[in-house]
């Protein structure tokens, strides 16, 4: 007779670990794409690049 396998409180918490941080990292780079995307940090990039390349050595 086959017994049924026991399973003890923690089986399986690493795939739920795994995909919480998954479901973080994924909201995480959400949130900095858009604070990127931004118009404010666009134009600080671009003014940043610009002055960057008009330096005169």
């Amino acid at each position: 007779m086959n017994k049924l396998p026991t399973f003890r409180e923690d089986d399986g918490m690493a795939t739920i670990e795994y995909a919480i941080a998954t479901l973080a990292a994924a909201a995480l780079a959400a949130v900095l794409y858009l604070v990127i995307d931004s118009e404010a940090v666009r134009a600080g990039l671009t003014a940043l690049i610009e002055r960057a390349l008009s330096v005169k050595f």
